[in-house]
């Protein structure tokens, strides 16, 4: 599991994603013009999975959504992930 801390002044901000790999899973999704959102939602699942952390199909589908509806931007991808993240 990756986790990358960054001091800036006196905040402490933690990432717990690196960029490569939510640039590579934004690459996948915006790669997957024809999958639709449950698969979308399955793609994070697995990947939030694959590095250790869990969470619910109906929170996934709703972060996904928020996701799509960014046009799949890093900050909100990032954010989104982060969120179900600290769910568990």
């Amino acid at each position: 599991m990756s986790r990358i801390v960054k001091e800036v002044g006196d905040n402490t901000t933690k990432d717990t994603f690196s960029s490569a790999e939510l640039s590579a899973l934004r690459n996948d999704l915006l790669q997957g013009v024809q999958i639709d959102s449950r698969e979308a939602a399955e793609l994070l699942q697995v990947f939030l999975m694959g590095r250790g952390y869990g969470a619910s199909p109906a929170a996934v589908l709703d972060a996904t959504a928020r996701v799509e509806m960014s046009g799949c931007s890093m900050p909100v991808l990032q954010r989104e992930l982060e969120g179900l993240a600290l769910l568990m």
